[in-house]
């Protein structure tokens, strides 16, 4: 299996090749992001299955790398960082990252962690086929309130409109609408999409929630059930009735 390391220092990157060699897998080190951009490059060879993404590159940040990769790739991307924060793990996953992992790490975890997001990753041969362990299995396009989710493609528009989303959002908003009105449970969702439990995570999923519904421009889509999880309106509630005033009584 290809693996592209984004690591600057040259220690901590001389170390993980020589474990990942022994795993197996063939290491491409890039010490910069214009070096791991460039290395994601089609050039005939076996693509990448993962991306090990540190954050603090020298010549530019780790979050604009991860982003410029999601654009024109669906390549997993494990961000492996010293920025423990909620709010970079929040803002590195909402970019698209498919794991974080703090440093220090347990190299047992690490390893555990890249065999997860490759196995769900993209069909090697197309970047932008389904992952089919994270993707609901019915096929075809779904259309509900004007949106078009189509899963072989992973595309969705809303009343013709493209609205791009992350690979997790798709993955949610796939599951939502595989029966819409049903509600899922937190622990389902993460499951299902994450392959991981959701204790401790529930901010994660809030935030692609709420990014969801900014994209799609359709703040209603996704209704959340207290205490239980979520679940997907198909329809627009219909207007509530208005009875006429009543006739004013003539003198």
């Amino acid at each position: 299996m290809r693996l592209l390391l984004v690591e600057d220092d040259e220690r901590v990157a001389a170390a993980l090749v020589a474990v990942l060699g022994r795993h197996g897998f063939q290491v491409r080190h890039a010490r910069s992001g214009h070096e791991a951009l460039d290395a994601l490059v089609p050039d005939g060879n076996e693509p990448y299955r993962v991306v090990l993404l540190d954050l603090g590159l020298p010549d530019r940040d780790g979050f604009e790398v991860c982003s410029r990769i999601r654009a024109g790739s669906g390549v997993p991307v494990i961000m492996v960082t010293a920025r423990a924060d909620i709010r970079s793990r929040i803002h590195g996953l909402n970019l698209g990252a498919d794991d974080y992992v703090t440093k220090p790490y347990d190299m047992g975890e690490l390893l555990a962690r890249i065999h997860a997001v490759a196995r769900r990753g993209a069909a090697p041969a197309a970047v932008a086929a389904p992952a089919p362990d994270t993707v609901p299995r019915q096929r075809g396009p779904l259309e509900s309130r004007g949106i078009v989710i189509d899963r072989e493609r992973r595309r969705v528009s809303v009343d013709g409109r493209d609205v791009p989303l992350t690979r997790k959002e798709f993955d949610l908003l796939a599951l939502l609408a595989q029966s819409p009105g049903v509600v899922y449970r937190r622990e389902q969702i993460f499951s299902e999409v994450w392959r991981s439990g959701w204790e401790g995570n529930g901010r994660t999923l809030e935030v692609h929630i709420g990014s969801l519904r900014t994209k799609l421009a359709l703040p209603g889509l996704v209704e959340a059930v207290r205490g239980v999880g979520y679940r997907l309106i198909p329809e627009c509630p219909a207007p509530a009735a208005v009875s006429p005033p009543p006739a004013r009584a003539e003198h």
